[in-house]
């Protein structure tokens, strides 16, 4: 069941990649209307500042790049970004939006079979760590951990249970159901891993892997963490 669910969200996030970027900019099935979008806005416009707040560095390793939403902001700090995602079609918006940017490396490649050949500075990846099984995240962060430079940090930003971060046809399941059902515009379904951490989970996982590290809540729609490999 597990492989056969990661199979289909790789399917499902190559097959959304073209409407990707409307969830997080509250385009189409995501308006949530004035107020509740500005609320959004608002927490995003915090995130991008906390990555700002990393200074600059040499290095960034990005998991999970998508198309480029955050990519853009890492070039803002990183002198050197790799991007690694497992779907092309994602890989080339990202290209696109970036203008393609002579100091981003992409990689892509399946994430679950990803093995750690370098060491960064920083290592960020965004709305990635909820997709990943329970089973397999203790795993996946020993390899996030070997691609740190001692002293170099990592930054996760991932989503928090709230019924309005995701599209107006979507039932989101109780928060402590580790599938989720998604829909595109074209009405196909998929289903996915989400896994919606607690701080205090989050801030576990993170130190076991070796990390001295802190996780916090925005105000309504998102968890984020930092760490430092010591």
């Amino acid at each position: 069941m597990t492989e056969q669910t990661i199979q289909e969200q790789i399917a499902y996030y190559k097959a959304r990649a073209k409407e990707y970027d409307e969830w997080f900019y509250r385009i189409g099935r995501y308006d949530r209307g004035l107020e509740i979008n500005q609320r959004w806005f608002d927490e995003v416009a915090a995130l991008k500042n906390v990555v700002q707040q990393v200074g600059i560095v040499d290095s960034i390793l990005e998991l999970a790049c998508g198309t480029g939403i955050w990519t853009q902001e890492l070039l803002k700090i990183g002198k050197q970004v790799t991007a690694i995602d497992v779907s092309q079609e994602m890989i080339e918006i990202n290209r696109q939006k970036l203008n393609n940017a002579l100091n981003v490396e992409y990689r892509q490649l399946d994430l679950f079979s990803w093995q750690p050949d370098k060491q960064y500075d920083l290592v960020f990846f965004s709305f990635w760590l909820s997709h990943i099984p329970p089973a397999k995240v203790d795993e996946f962060l020993s390899k996030v951990y070997d691609s740190v430079l001692p002293k170099g940090k990592v930054m996760i930003i991932d989503s928090y249970f709230e019924i309005t971060s995701s599209a107006k046809d979507h039932l989101l399941q109780n928060k402590n159901e580790i599938y989720q059902k998604r829909k595109l515009n074209d009405e196909r379904e998929f289903q996915i891993f989400k896994i919606y951490y607690q701080p205090d989970v989050l801030l576990h996982k993170l130190t076991q892997a070796g990390f001295q590290a802190e996780a916090r809540l925005t105000d309504t729609y998102f968890i984020y963490a930092q760490g430092v490999k010591v």
